[in-house]
């Protein structure tokens, strides 16, 4: 079951499979870039454009480590989990205070099962900051989910939800989980 969640995931246009993509907007060929993974484009094209940006946009390292991370977001969506962690630890490597390079890599992690890596690489990624939190939190219930801690995951997908109420896939995944109060014990 999970595997089909990380799977749709992944495959959902404007869903987690973009946790890691469009880190910010800028010009140039690595502007394109950014549209690109933005909107979920997986085709030769879109990583050409990303490529042709690093080599030949003056980037500075933000920008570049933010274009490696958009390439990345591309590579993980097309389950090119390999090309997608060496685009998101060259971009931790460029910029080490990139939150969403850590959520891209935790987002490779998750694709591979690897929950508890995923777990702390997401949330290292939160606690740096991202323009998307929302993703970051929906990832992590994944991670948190695949290590059976059930409280953690509703609580993420919560969260997720919370923070964009109009993105379905939060929602979709709470209706796996029955909340009900816990009673107090009664006085002696």
């Amino acid at each position: 079951m999970l595997a089909l969640l990380i799977a749709a995931a992944l495959a959902a246009p404007g869903s987690a499979g973009e946790a890691h993509g469009a880190v910010i907007q800028i010009g140039g060929i690595a502007g394109v870039c950014f549209a690109y993974a933005r909107a979920g484009r997986t085709d030769a094209i879109a990583i050409e454009r990303c490529t042709l940006a690093l080599i030949r946009d003056p980037l500075n390292a933000r920008d570049r480590a933010a274009t490696l991370v958009n390439r990345g977001a591309i590579y993980l969506k097309r389950k090119d989990n390999t090309l997608a962690m060496a685009d998101f630890e060259e971009a931790v490597k460029v910029y080490p205070k990139l939150g969403e390079a850590y959520v891209g890599r935790g987002g490779v992690l998750v694709a591979e099962e690897q929950w508890a890596q995923a777990e702390a690489e997401i949330t290292h990624g939160l606690d740096l900051g991202v323009e998307q939190p929302e993703k970051a939190y929906y990832f992590r219930a994944l991670a948190r989910w695949g290590q059976e801690n059930l409280r953690g995951a509703y609580f993420d997908f919560r969260k997720a939800q919370e923070l964009a109420p109009k993105w379905k896939d939060p929602a979709d995944q709470l209706v796996y989980f029955q909340v009900t109060p816990v009673q107090a014990a009664p006085a002696r």
